[in-house]
Order: structure tokens, then sequence, then C-alpha cells
């Protein structure tokens, strides 16, 4: 450890999840880091303001707010859902912080009122329930005695009728899982969100500005470092700093996390610093701690790691090559202490049993493992860090932070947030859960491997595994060769099938347009997924819409996979996308938008029990060709 003397006192650091994350559970990244500065003697304390923010505004004072700003637009300005917000205010203001008690899980007993559909102002949210399929459903997924979910799945509609009101009328870049994400996505020049930043504060803003500055006035931070895993919060995190430099000048402040790891890498905009100190990159343990050790006057500015600095109004990039990343097993505990978890909100927004996991309950979160085992798969960013560079955790060592942060929380459920998470070490992990008798609940994401057999697959369920993700992708063997994942689509049917049976719920995340991928091609990617759900082996799934990114073999290597990378601006701000043209097809008027359209609403479907039995063609709104596949591909794979 290092010394701490009286001479070198450690500077306090305040850790901040900027809005917007899930509102279930707080992001793991601050818990993580929290944990490494306390076991070397630095104070270290965080907060989450994706969900403070929420609250302030789901709040009988926030709605009052809400009201104030809609009476200020002309009738015509004001969406319908405003219209009925307005007309149902008082009923509003009645129920909401009775709405997010039951959330919490501090109040299940208003259950039944809120079910029975008596209690709630209903807006357009609620306008599918009249549909009588969509009533069908409920029965399906609810039955009589789910009480409690069904009055989670009511509630979740009522937030997300206040949360069309403040995204359409207050603030577009509001959203209560993001929050100005089109500002900063792989925007190549910073002038977007610098104009925003200089424009009069929304009621978002100013809200997120009062928790800022109550927060700084209470903990007094030396350093504030600032986590933004996604360009949702990109724009949050940027508030919190201009509040923090206008009325704190001399707190110094961080900014790191997924989005910098993959977008900043080129960042050349001295702006950029008129609101951030330091910029790191990748894992943020050693830069985090050199940072630390430079402001406590223990190390000097060349021996800072990764990390962006503003000098004379020109952009710095150091790194020590003497320093190197912090093993796993030096990392500590992850630490809750100091994060609202009595505030996180249970969501329920669809009836798949499965989807729900990602917005229902507070999960614990757990790396097993860091980076990807396989790092092949030519449309990933592995040439990243965070997946190129692969270090298991031992088995005990998992067991010992299972157990201290099951002591810290008191709760059992645990989300490992692995990139994917090995096979032989999920096995010994298993099988030290059950020798030790430790109870929880766990999931997590796999590659579909052949390893999951149907013994591995009953270890797992007996050891808390409750539900299991991993991509299939394009479900095309032709497509998931040229993309070297390492698996067929009838293997996927097999593990898949494998986990099902054992009783653990299967996500598999789908992608369309990959380069060279025809329509044909989507159509019977549609079909393979149809059998899939038919046959039981995936519970729920997700199309994603393939993009190039600079830091994958892809983006390195265009030609290959038959892209042409199109003239792009240059770059001072953020880059990851590519724009680029697909050459195999750019002659067969392949459109994606309407494949795209066709492939979301078949799956919304499938994952309700709907439609399983249609030809794929039923979902699209214009012809399309036939599936070629066999109607029994998946069913005989399996035999």
């Amino acid at each position: 450890m290092i010394s701490t003397s009286p001479q070198n006192h450690y500077k306090k650091v305040l850790l901040l999840t900027p809005p917007m994350t899930q509102l279930n559970t707080p992001y793991p990244a601050t818990g993580v880091l929290t944990g490494f500065l306390k076991a070397r003697g630095i104070t270290a304390l965080q907060d989450d303001f994706s969900i403070k923010l929420v609250m302030k505004l789901f709040s009988k004072t926030g709605l009052e707010l809400i009201r104030s700003e809609l009476l200020n637009l002309s009738l015509k300005k004001r969406s319908d859902s405003a219209q009925f917000f307005l007309s149902a205010f008082e009923d509003y203001k009645k129920t909401i912080e009775i709405v997010t008690s039951f959330l919490q899980g501090k109040d299940p007993s208003i259950a039944h009122r809120i079910a029975n559909r008596k209690l709630l102002p209903e807006g357009p949210r609620f306008l599918p329930l009249s549909d009588g399929l969509t009533q069908e459903n409920l029965g399906w997924a609810f039955g009589k005695l789910g009480i409690q979910d069904k009055a989670k799945f009511m509630a979740s509609l009522y937030l997300d009728d206040l949360t069309d009101v403040i995204n359409q009328n207050i603030d577009p870049r509001f959203s209560i899982s993001r929050y100005g994400e089109k500002l900063s996505a792989s925007q190549p020049s910073f002038d977007f969100l610098y104009r925003d930043l200089q424009k009069k504060p929304t009621l978002v803003e100013t809200l997120l500005e009062e928790l800022t500055l109550s927060q700084i006035k209470a903990l007094k931070p030396d350093l504030v470092g600032l986590t933004a895993p996604f360009p949702g919060n990109v724009f949050g995190a940027f508030i919190i700093a201009r509040t923090i430099k206008k009325y704190f000048p001399k707190i110094k402040i961080l900014f790191g996390g997924g989005y910098a790891n993959t977008e900043l890498r080129s960042l050349t905009d001295p702006r950029v610093f008129e609101y951030f100190d330091f910029i790191t990159l990748d894992d943020g343990e050693r830069p985090l701690l050199t940072v630390v050790e430079f402001l406590s006057g223990i190390k000097k500015e060349e021996e800072l790691v990764r990390t962006f600095i503003c000098k004379d109004s020109k952009v710095l990039f150091i790194n020590n090559p003497l320093l190197h990343d912090i093993p796993q097993n030096e990392n500590g505990i992850p630490s809750y202490e100091g994060l609202p978890l009595d505030q996180y909100l249970s969501i329920l927004e669809l009836l798949n049993p499965m989807h729900r996991i990602w917005s229902d309950a507070r999960w614990n979160k757990l790396t097993l493992a860091h980076g990807c085992y396989w790092k092949k798969c030519n449309f990933c960013d592995v040439n990243l860090d965070y997946i190129g560079r692969y270090e298991a955790s031992s088995v005990d060592l998992i067991i010992e932070r299972i157990k201290a942060i099951i002591s810290e929380t008191g709760t059992n459920g645990f989300h490992f947030v692995d990139e994917a998470a090995p096979p032989a070490l999920l096995k010994k992990l298993a099988q030290k859960l059950i020798e030790e008798n430790i109870v929880i609940s766990w999931w997590g994401n796999i590659r579909f491997e052949k390893s999951f057999t149907k013994e591995l697959a009953e270890l797992l369920s007996d050891s808390g595994c409750i539900a299991l993700s991993g991509g299939l992708e394009v479900a095309s063997n032709r497509l998931l060769d040229l993309m070297n994942k390492g698996v067929s689509v009838e293997q996927v049917a097999q593990v898949t099938k494998n986990l099902n049976d054992a009783g653990i719920l299967v996500h598999a995340y789908l992608m369309y347009g990959f380069p060279s991928q025809t329509t044909e091609e989507t159509i019977d990617a549609l079909e393979r997924v149809r059998q899939l759900f038919l046959n039981g082996c995936i519970t729920s799934a997700y199309w994603h819409r393939f993009s190039a990114t600079i830091h994958s073999p892809i983006g390195k290597n265009p030609e290959f996979f038959g892209v042409n990378l199109l003239e792009k601006p240059r770059i001072t701000f953020a880059e990851n996308d590519l724009p680029f043209l697909d050459e195999k097809n750019k002659d067969k008027n392949l459109d994606l938008d309407m494949l795209g359209k066709g492939l979301r609403k078949s799956l919304y479907n499938y994952m309700h029990g709907i439609g399983l039995e249609e030809d794929a063609r039923f979902w699209f709104d214009t012809k399309v060709p036939k599936s070629k596949v066999p109607a029994n591909l998946i069913s005989e794979s399996l035999n």
C-alpha cells in the first residue's frame, strides 16, 4: 500500500454516474473504482445522479415544475401527452409518490389498486391496452395471481407517459435511459454539443445543476470523477462539470468510461477542457490512481497514464510506459457504500420474462474476467483494451467478492457483466457456489459455445443461474464464418435448447445489414430465429443494425469485407462509427430501414408468443422474398 503520511495526504475523490443509465440498479463503474481507491487508503465517495434526477422529476414538486413549464407553452405546441397530463394533473400529483414507492418495493399493498386500473391516470401509453390481443397477452402474462407484476407493468406505463411529457414538450434530450444521446454519439466536431451547452438551461438541466450544487457543498471533494458508459450519459456529464466549474473552480474534474474509451481517442479540441481537467482511457484504476497521486503531490504530470490534459490551448496525451494496469486480483472489492440503494425503481415495460431482467430488480454487478477470451469477431472492437486484454479472476477471489457484496447490500442477485464469461470458469464457479452453500441468483453474457452441454446447463441452473445472453448475430452460417464468430446456427440451437431445458432464460443478440448480407439472407435469418422461438431455444432477442467501427477488424481492413469507407470530416472530438458503402449490395436496392422495421415487429410479437406460425414475410409492409430455409431446420438439428 502506498504511504499516506501527513505530507502526502490523498485528495478526496467523489465518483458520479451522470444521467441517464438504467433506473433499477447502479452502473458498476463507480462501485468498482470506489472499492479500489478505498483499498489504497484513499477517501472515495460515490453517488448516482441518474436515479436522483429522476426522483426529483417524478415527485410532487417535480410535477408542479413540469406543469408550470407546460402552461407557458401555447396550445399548439403542447403534445397529446402534455394535454392529458394537464387535464389529469391532480390525479398525477396524488399518485406520483405512491407509484415510485411501489416501484421501489416499499409499498406492495397498493398493487391491487394499481392493477385494477382505477387508481392511476392512463395517458397515451395505455392506449394499446384497449386492443383485444393485448388484453389476451395480459392474461397470459399475469394470470389470476400475478397482481404485483401487473401493477408494476401499469406503473411503468404511467412513468413512460410522464417521460413523454418531458421529452416532447420540455427537453427533447430526456429519456429515462439516456440523455442527449444524439448530441454526442460519434460527433466528429464538438460544435453541436458546445452550442447546446451555451443555451438557456431546460428544467431538466436546472434540476441536475441543483443536485450537483447540493452534493458538492455537502461532500466537499477535491476531485470529481464522472463516468460516461454510453453516449446518453455524456450531456449530463458536461452539465455537472459546467456547474462545478462555475461555482467551485478549484475542484478538479476527471472524465472517463466506455464513451471516452471508444469515441474520444482522437480528441484534439481544447474547448472540451473548459469542462474537464483530465480525460482517461481504458481501464480506470491505474489512470485514476495516478491522477489522484499527481494532485496529491506524489507523482509528476509526466507520470500520468492514458490521460488527456490541455496546456496552452493544446490537447496532450500522456501515457507513462513504466506503469501498467493493475491485475484483477489487486483491484479490491466493489463497494456500494454511498449509493441510494433504496431509491432504484423496478421497471416492467415488456411482458417477456427474459427481457424484463434488464430493467426489473436491483442487481449486484461483478466481473469474472477482464476482456473477451475469444476476441476474434470481425465486427467487434477487439483492438480496444476492454475486449482485447483477457484476464480471468480466480474462483476463490470471485467467491470472496460475492460474499462481501451480499454482506454490504443485503441482496443476493448478481449480474456478471463480462464481455463473454468463459464456460470453464463458470463451471468452477457453479461448483464452488454449490459446495459452499451460497444461495444467489445470477445471469450474464456468454458465447454460445458447444461447451454448454446439458450437464453444464443443469449445473449452472443448480448454482443459481436464471438467464444468459449471447450473440447469434446474423443467423446465417455463411455470414457467421465471415464474421469469424466461431459458432454455427445449429450449434447455437443446441446450446440454447440445453440452457432453456435447464430452466435458464436465453436472450439472443441479432444483427442485420452486415456487409454482403442480402435481403434474401435477412429473411432467411428471420425464419431461423422464428424456428428457435418455436422450438423453445430462445426466450427473447433483439435486432441491432450493423455499424462499422474504427476499432474493429472491419474498420481496420474494410476491403477484405467488401466495404468502401466513405470520406469523413476532420475529427476533433468523437470518432467511432464509420460511414461506409457495402460494395456487394450497392446496386441491389437494399432497404435496411424497411427490413429493420419488419424484423423488430416480428421479434416484439415472438417474445410475446404471437405469430410464431406466420410466414416470415408476414411482418413486412412491402414485398420480400420467400424464405428458402426448410421449415424443420431447427427441429431436425436438435434431433
